[in-house]
């Protein structure tokens, strides 16, 4: 592809790693931009992807990774300093003036928030102000909200933790439905979108997994992948929040937000599907059995 083609992906890990391994599959040009040299810098380098160093909430090093950019995917995991960096690759790029398409990798959450809603965690909230800075910098800016990720905590080590002890799925969801979407049809979606960038800008995507269970219907997923029964336990919230998540070795802002996306589920903010990684990638979304079949050695240990 063209030079003007080169795409910055902002993170070798996580997100960042899935939507450069799809991208230089092909092959399109990539620079990724890392806060260290680390493994992940060198396996998306042995992809072809170009690799730099530098740090999202520090100007002078995001204008050096845009040099030459005209499409870009910003997004970082959860992190105290979003805010920060969302306004400085706002600012920076703004100014940089060349940008094609900017993807801001954000969460459905933020199209149930008001300017003065407190429900939410605060990382959501960091969400829903960064999206109003993107919009504000008047930069062609696509809007991408997963809803809760089956790669999450809640589904993947917490789960497994609760299944190996005693056979069940122990969350504090009530009754609350919820879909699910893996990041590895996020990162389809983002990927597929940076290719070909007409007609995305100014518009929001909300994806999720192909349709909404409640918590019981998630443990018969959980029970037909790993070929054993596996039965939801309705757990207080308070309780799983102090004996389950504090001992789970998370950052107090990462805790802090998956505590209230295990609250929100129960109060049924979750119970949301849509169609839209169907409709941009032509397939659709790995079901909640799909995702723990290939991964039953980590569930059963």
């Amino acid at each position: 592809m063209a030079d003007h083609d080169l795409v910055l992906v902002t993170g070798a890990g996580g997100m960042g790693r899935l939507v450069t391994e799809r991208l230089r599959a092909q092959n399109v040009p990539v620079r990724v931009l890392i806060r260290r040299e680390d493994e992940r810098a060198a396996e998306v380098r042995a992809w072809g992807a170009e690799v730099v160093t530098g740090d999202l909430t520090r100007p002078e090093t995001v204008a050096a990774a845009l040099n030459g950019v005209r499409r870009t995917y910003f997004g970082l995991s959860v992190s105290p300093d979003h805010l920060l960096a969302a306004t400085v690759m706002a600012t920076v790029a703004k100014a940089h003036g060349e940008l094609d398409l900017l993807v801001d990798m954000s969460q459905m959450t933020v199209s149930q928030m008001t300017a003065t809603s407190t429900a939410e965690s605060h990382q959501q909230r960091l969400h829903w102000l960064a999206e109003q800075v993107l919009d504000w910098s008047g930069l062609p800016v696509v809007h991408v909200r997963p809803t809760t990720f089956l790669d999450n905590p809640l589904f993947t080590a917490l789960a497994a933790r609760s299944i190996r002890e005693n056979g069940t799925l122990a969350l504090p969801f009530g009754t609350g439905r919820t879909s699910p979407v893996a990041a590895d049809d996020v990162a389809q979606v983002v990927a597929t979108i940076l290719r070909d960038p007409r007609e995305h800008a100014g518009k929001v995507y909300e994806l999720t997994g192909p349709r909404a269970l409640d918590m019981t219907e998630v443990a018969q997923e959980f029970s037909k992948a790993l070929g054993r029964t596996v039965t939801y336990l309705d757990v207080p919230l308070q309780w799983w929040r102090t004996e389950v998540l504090a001992n789970a070795g998370l950052p107090q802002h990462t805790e802090q937000h998956i505590a209230t996306m295990a609250q929100l589920h129960r109060a049924n903010r979750y119970d949301r599907a849509t169609i839209d990684v169907e409709r941009i990638t032509g397939r659709r979304p790995l079901a909640v059995e799909e995702f723990v079949a290939v991964r039953k050695d980590f569930y059963l240990g």
